[in-house]
């Protein structure tokens, strides 16, 4: 096809040349006469070179023009993932335990969307606060609201500061320029502010403050974009949930989910560790994921301390005095446990993913940090479930020297391994189990298993008091969790109590095609 167009425009250059060159010539002929034709014709001995020139720069051209048309016909006609929404991915032909496609044979997308024209009303500044998928969540929301703002993004600021105090940079987590590139038909986004702006910034003339959590577009149309107009330069400084899980257009949802699964890819170092330690797990059958969130920062923030000495439990206090951004410091540990709010132990884990029928011989990738008490707190779980793994006992020391000691690019390499597992068990309802819940929910609603805690921990008491025998603990346990595998439905809504209620990226209903839908050819 394209051999046909090049032809056609070959001949129509060619054409066109010579009815110009014949007009000319009769033309000539009529004004000077017969007497001046010879000396004419000496003249045009110099033109077929200027005509060749000219017709190999307009074939160029034509060539040139044919190309952009034909790319832009191949993005009508592919694939269509972020243009149609909701996704065209045929979830019927796939089972909820099916293996993950191979990475690597994923198709390199070459040509860049068109650069999305528009006034700039400014420039937005953002610092994200929080671990690694809060903040995920948060460069989600802070795209779309610079985009429906119509302001310039300047790359976020990722939290240097917090608990974990990690110095990584955006670059250092996230592929930058296929971050800016992949949204540039949405929204501009700067590496850094333009000069002059930010001699301004480094001289204190900008403004700054933390916008209202759980707000509408209408905030930030009505209350945010004055604000950059009147300063220019507008920093954001806390940007953790300060969008709203509902009542938000619908082509405001499909942007968060655009920039969660399309925009934010990770570096190419983190994903090509990532697909090492898939392959070592596939390589010895299904593996199943445990987000076992049993370390000291999160005990000692919510005051969980079931199941630790009087030692640990005065290390865990004296922690949560230390930080002052902790708001509660007395806490009831045995009452927030019964209140369903402490993440599961290690031993209350064992007995759970036990009572659920889990096959004691599959592989257990632990997707967190170091386990609070080690292996003395492991010891129940190893015991029941004795292939468990980490990335640490999978790959070689050397591996992870680029990312040890920065909890947010380990926290990447374990959210890539959590995607293609067989199954995800979260326990406890952070910001990863949330975001890793939403994202296999797009890949085709993979199996996640959606504990309940306060359910759980009242069934896990009277079976250790004698009070339930092992077969009726263990099918209430599977009966109560039958519905709880990640399966589609939509999100909870709960006016005013937003907190409550379900949070939009663990289960963007928007952007997901249901299972009893047709197929939608977009």
């Amino acid at each position: 096809m394209l051999k046909m167009i090049i032809h056609s425009a070959l001949d129509q250059v060619y054409t066109i040349l010579q009815s110009k060159s014949r007009k000319l010539w009769e033309m000539n002929v009529k004004l000077l006469g017969e007497s001046k034709v010879e000396k004419l014709k000496n003249s045009f001995v110099s033109r077929p070179r200027m005509s060749l020139w000219m017709i190999r720069a307009v074939t160029v051209l034509l060539l040139w023009s044919c190309f952009v048309h034909l790319m832009a016909l191949g993005e009508m006609w592919g694939p269509r993932l972020f243009k149609g929404w909701p996704s065209c991915f045929n979830h019927n032909a796939l089972p909820l335990s099916s293996p993950p496609v191979d990475m690597t044979s994923l198709p390199t997308k070459i040509a860049l969307p068109p650069k999305r024209v528009y006034v700039n009303n400014g420039y937005l500044m953002v610092s994200c606060n929080g671990g690694l998928n809060q903040m995920r969540a948060a460069i989600c929301d802070m795209v779309t609201v610079a985009r429906y703002m119509n302001v310039t993004l300047i790359v976020p600021e990722l939290d240097k500061t917090s608990f974990w105090n990690d110095p990584s940079e955006f670059k250092d987590i996230f592929d930058l320029d296929h971050f800016i590139s992949s949204l540039r038909d949405e929204v501009r986004i700067l590496k850094e502010l333009p000069p002059r702006l930010k001699k301004r910034v480094e001289l204190g003339v900008y403004h700054e403050m933390p916008p209202i959590s759980w707000s509408n577009m209408s905030y930030y149309q009505n209350q945010i974009l004055p604000l950059v107009k009147k300063h220019k330069v507008l920093h954001l400084n806390r940007t953790d949930t300060r969008l709203a899980n509902n009542e938000l257009p619908v082509e405001v949802q499909k942007l968060r989910c655009r920039v969660n699964f399309n925009g934010l890819k990770f570096t190419p170092q983190i994903e090509e560790l990532g697909r090492r330690v898939v392959k070592i797990l596939r390589e010895k059958g299904p593996f199943l994921v445990l987000h076992l969130r049993y370390e000291m920062d999160m005990l000692a923030f919510s005051g969980c301390s079931h199941g630790c000495n009087p030692e640990e439990e005065e290390e865990l206090t004296r922690m949560r005095y230390a930080y002052p951004w902790w708001k509660e410091k007395v806490i009831n540990s045995e009452l927030k446990r019964k209140d369903g709010l402490c993440p599961l132990t290690p031993e209350e884990t064992a007995l759970t993913l036990t009572a659920l029928g889990i096959d004691r011989n599959v592989q257990i990738y632990i997707a967190a940090g170091e386990i609070y008490g080690g292996q003395r707190r492991m010891k129940a779980l190893t015991d029941a479930f004795p292939n468990v793994v980490r990335k640490e006992t999978l790959l070689e020391p050397s591996d992870l020297d680029f990312c040890r000691n920065h909890s947010s690019q380990m926290a990447a390499l374990d959210y890539l391994v959590a995607l293609e597992s067989d199954i995800f068990v979260p326990t406890n309802d952070g910001n990863m189990a949330r975001v890793v819940e939403g994202h296999r929910r797009f890949l085709g609603f993979k199996k996640t298993i959606q504990l309940n805690r306060k359910f759980l921990v009242k069934l896990i008491d009277e079976y250790t008091e004698g009070l339930l025998s092992w077969d009726v603990f263990s099918s209430s346990v599977k009966a109560f969790h039958s519905s709880r595998m990640g399966s589609p439905k939509r999100r909870l809504v709960i006016p005013n109590r937003p907190k409550e209620e379900d949070y939009f990226y663990a289960n963007p209903h928007e952007c997901l095609q249901l299972l009893d839908e047709p197929l939608r050819v977009i």
